[in-house]
């Protein structure tokens, strides 16, 4: 790997970690960087989600004013992200990626869709302060279980899902809803480092170059994002998520 290499995974690192802490989807930008610097495509799949799980963390550093008083749900919640997260990464390991690669984009697409019409949705759906305690604590599990399979398998777009569906089921402002989602993202990305670290073909020459860039620009991303009108947040999600879906849509196609 030579110095343009290096300087080019650094520059995709930053613009990633802030991506990730803002809206998810910051993979879009290290995954085809790597493809860039000649790995395979799987060596280059499992890198990048070794890569960013430092900026995922900073993330969380960065937002963790919006956490408080949610560390009851996150203890509730965590254990179905780590079975989910454990399950994707078995899947990628196991099965044939084309199949999953085609629906990929029309869950992305559908996230972001999802998000910019949440209060239409709530209407058919109803407010989650009118969901019962087992219902609403039975839907919490099963969206972080569903989205951390997601995750552990591919990854991209993840947060745009995570908060789409949270904003649906959870009656909390969308600033603490992002912050949640950091956590939960964190904790995908812990659960792929340790069985990618072991079981993959992980390029670690390029992990040393992303892993830094992603963790700089996670906690500037999630400082960011803490200051946005929930208006703004909610748009740049939406934008984020409709490119995203749009590209992987167009790279399953070709």
């Amino acid at each position: 790997m030579d110095v343009a290499h290096i300087l080019l995974l650094v520059a995709a690192g930053l613009a990633a970690g802030a991506v990730n802490a803002i809206a998810g989807g910051g993979s879009l930008i290290t995954f085809p960087t790597l493809i860039a610097t000649g790995l395979p495509s799987v060596a280059a799949n499992v890198t990048n989600s070794i890569s960013v799980f430092p900026g995922y963390v900073s993330s969380v550093a960065g937002s963790r004013a919006d956490l408080a008083g949610q560390s009851r749900r996150l203890r509730a919640i965590i254990p179905a992200a780590v079975l989910g997260s454990g399950a994707g990464c078995a899947l990628l390991l196991l099965t044939p990626a084309r199949a999953f690669e085609l629906i990929v984009p029309f869950l992305v697409l559908g996230a972001a869709a999802t998000l910019a019409f949440q209060q239409r949705l709530r209407g058919l759906v109803g407010h989650p302060r009118h969901l019962s305690p087992r219902r609403a604590a039975l839907t919490l599990q099963t969206v972080v279980f569903v989205g951390a399979v997601y995750g552990g398998y591919f990854g991209a777009a993840l947060g745009v899902m995570y908060v789409a569906a949270l904003a649906l089921i959870l009656d909390e402002s969308l600033n603490r809803i992002n912050a949640l989602k950091n956590v939960l993202s964190a904790v995908v990305g812990l659960i792929t480092l340790l069985v990618f670290a072991f079981f993959a073909p992980v390029n670690w020459a390029a992990v040393l170059a992303l892993a830094p860039a992603t963790v700089v620009g996670g906690y500037l991303g999630a400082k960011l994002a803490r200051r946005l009108p929930a208006r703004v947040l909610r748009a740049l999600i939406v934008t984020f998520g409709t490119v995203i879906g749009l590209l992987l849509l167009y790279r399953a196609l070709t």
